[in-house]
């Protein structure tokens, strides 16, 4: 598929449980267009978060490659890191990992994140924070906060900016978790279960938002173990005994 914003090539995924291994991914592919909604569907304990984790440079894994825009995510495999390591910094793959998850790349999880100390602008405007220098920030502040106040707005929420997280409802949450993933303006916004954690009304509206988001070109890939949340999506993939199958 030439025009793939995201490749997926024979990832596999194992992880050591003592004396024993679990695999969880078994040469997961995948292709996903600029501007398409795709979910992954899976039961619980499937591989689905791993994968999705991989595909937005949060996992590594142990062979296979992902591609966005047509450049390798990860080093080769036998230079691969699978843990914090201190001279990542000195890695161009480590250093591009770290880009794309500040810039090209937003996330949306089942549990919020949010911090509960900050209000909702803040939850929110501290997402522009992450990277910038300190001598820079006085001059992308005042953009930032014009950023953040749109975004909020478009998911509805600029009548909750001084509320902290606790006097918001769970859809309330999310919404500003969502706002936190679009803040800089992501290439893909990856969705872990985005209505995992909330009632039927609240889910609907959420996936109403999403919907909306997609119609104007952002590009999502979302898991879920919900077949009714799984159908507003493009297309849908199953993962399977640790591969990935047309759903």
């Amino acid at each position: 598929m030439s025009d793939a914003l995201l490749i997926a090539d024979g990832v596999h995924k194992t992880y050591d449980m003592g004396r024993s291994q679990l695999h969880v991914l078994r040469g997961c592919s995948l292709h996903v267009a600029g501007g398409e909604f795709v979910a992954i569907m899976g039961k619980s304990g499937s591989g689905k978060s791993t994968l999705l984790h991989i595909l937005g440079a949060l996992d590594v894994p142990q062979q296979g490659q992902v591609l966005f825009e047509g450049r390798p995510v990860f080093a080769p495999p036998k230079q691969r890191h699978f843990y914090a390591h201190a001279l990542d910094v000195l890695s161009g793959y480590e250093r591009r990992r770290i880009a794309l998850r500040r810039r090209a790349f937003g996330f949306v999880f089942q549990f919020y994140h949010l911090l509960p100390e900050l209000n909702v602008l803040e939850n929110v405007l501290v997402a522009r924070m992450v990277g910038a220098s300190t001598c820079a920030w006085p001059a992308q502040r005042r953009p930032a906060r014009k950023d953040t106040l749109a975004i909020l707005e478009h998911v509805g929420l600029s009548d909750r900016l001084k509320h902290r997280p606790a006097e918001l409802s769970g859809g309330e949450r999310q919404r500003v978790a969502i706002a936190r993933a679009l803040v800089h303006k992501p290439r893909i916004l990856f969705a872990d279960e985005p209505t995992g954690n909330l009632d039927a009304v609240a889910g609907d509206e959420l996936m109403a938002l999403l919907k909306g988001l997609h119609a104007v070109g952002q590009t999502i890939v979302m898991v879920t173990h919900d077949p009714g949340i799984a159908a507003r999506a493009d297309r849908v993939l199953r993962l399977e005994a640790g591969v990935l199958r047309e759903g």
